[in-house]
């Protein structure tokens, strides 16, 4: 088992980029992870890594051995799957990653109460609105709100959301309320943006007569985080796109109006993606089975002010 743990470090690195992250993931300090990686040099004999102030980069014995290291522990990944779906016992950890605001709204309250159903099976949550690479960083199951193009992935879709645009009343008496969607444009309105590292929609796409039609809109500042556009909108700063169920409450209360309420922004798929083995894991499916339902059910919550 030992040298089984200092080939999952090892992979962990790599995927991670840096001992630290690794040490983290696998809830062990930096100094444990570094003597598993030098354990694992010893036992080969090589240097594995090609170590930088900031990151360890895999040497080419590194790479050629991280390839058969992550089959290896694939394949026991996948033989524990299989004895789980025998004995009925699903057991083993899931990792797990989600949107901010998304997962902090409808995920992150679910990990406990899905704990409490299957105790044997520990779920490790990154919260993030960076586009992660759940291939690279072994991610099992990936929640996402947006355009999901990605065809290497398995996709479960969870509820099309709508969407809205909306600004507070402030910044509407200061610039006016547009009446239609150039006026986004032509008369410069200050449109708060989500921008990230790898992002692919910076413009807003709105259902007009004629059909979904592309706004490159632009604003004073943007943000990776969505709950800060949120904050940006509620203060007057300007005119943010948003799934309303996100906002609905801040709609209701009139501290956010609606605008342009007969072309709004195209619908945002909510779905989980991931690995295409992960199907036949069967914490995996409990897992999408659990988030699904509970997800669901908040939204329509959410929407209908309970």
């Amino acid at each position: 088992m030992a040298y089984l743990d200092n080939i999952a470090v090892f992979v962990r690195v790599v995927e991670l980029g840096n001992l630290s992250a690794a040490g983290r993931d696998m809830r062990i300090s930096p100094a444990v992870a570094s003597n598993r990686i030098k354990e694992l040099e010893k036992h080969l004999g090589v240097r594995l890594f090609n170590r930088t102030t900031r990151q360890l980069m895999p040497t080419e014995h590194g790479t050629v051995f991280y390839g058969g290291a992550k089959q290896v522990l694939e394949a026991i990944t996948e033989a524990e799957a299989a004895v789980s779906a025998l004995s009925g016992q699903p057991r083993g950890t899931i990792r797990v990653t989600a949107p901010l605001g998304l997962g902090r709204r409808l995920v992150a309250s679910g990990i406990p109460d899905f704990h409490d159903k299957y105790p044997d099976i520990e779920v490790r949550l990154r919260l993030s609105d960076h586009n992660v690479d759940i291939m690279k960083e072994g991610i099992d199951v990936a929640f996402r709100l947006g355009i999901i193009e990605d065809s290497s992935l398995r996709m479960r879709g969870i509820m099309e959301c709508e969407r809205v645009l909306v600004a507070a009343p402030k910044y509407l008496e200061a610039r006016g309320e547009p009446i239609e969607p150039q006026e986004l444009i032509g008369k410069k309105h200050d449109c708060l943006m989500l921008r990230y590292s790898g992002a692919r929609e910076y413009v807003w796409t709105l259902q007009t007569p004629t059909g979904p039609q592309k706004f490159e809109v632009h604003g004073p500042y943007d943000t990776d985080d969505g709950d800060v556009l949120t904050g940006w909108a509620l203060s007057g700063r300007g005119i943010i796109n948003k799934p309303r169920f996100e906002v609905e409450p801040f709609i209701r209360d009139r501290r956010l109006k609606v605008i342009l309420p007969s072309t709004p922004p195209t619908p945002v798929q909510f779905a989980a993606v991931y690995p295409h083995k992960k199907l036949q894991d069967p914490k995996v499916r409990l897992l999408l089975d659990f988030m699904a339902e509970r997800c669901q059910r908040l939204i329509n919550d959410l929407l209908a002010g309970k």
